[in-house]
């Protein structure tokens, strides 16, 4: 799995920050933890895939964290469009 993808400036780390930029159209790809609780997963599986956007799977929460370089479990991650970035730094 290229979990190596998330190495880019413009990931998205967390359901909520995951969930807002989705509503904006502005996720190129979401990455799903498997052992995450479905409730925050299957709403976010759904709009991924109404909008076209490819979804992966992630065996566990701990990887995906330490794929997004943070210390702690992540149970949704995504990659943002350029227009997400740009306003995450605003």
């Amino acid at each position: 799995m290229p979990l190596n993808e998330l190495a880019v400036s413009s990931r998205l780390v967390g359901a909520k920050r995951l969930c807002r930029a989705l509503k904006r159209g502005r996720v190129k790809k979401v990455f799903l933890a498997k052992d995450a609780d479905p409730s925050l997963t299957a709403p976010l599986e759904r709009e991924a895939m109404a909008e076209g956007i490819p979804v992966e799977w992630v065996e566990s929460s701990e990887m995906l964290g330490r794929a997004c370089c943070i210390e702690r479990p992540a149970s949704a991650a995504g990659i943002g469009t350029e227009n997400e970035e740009r306003e995450s730094q605003e």
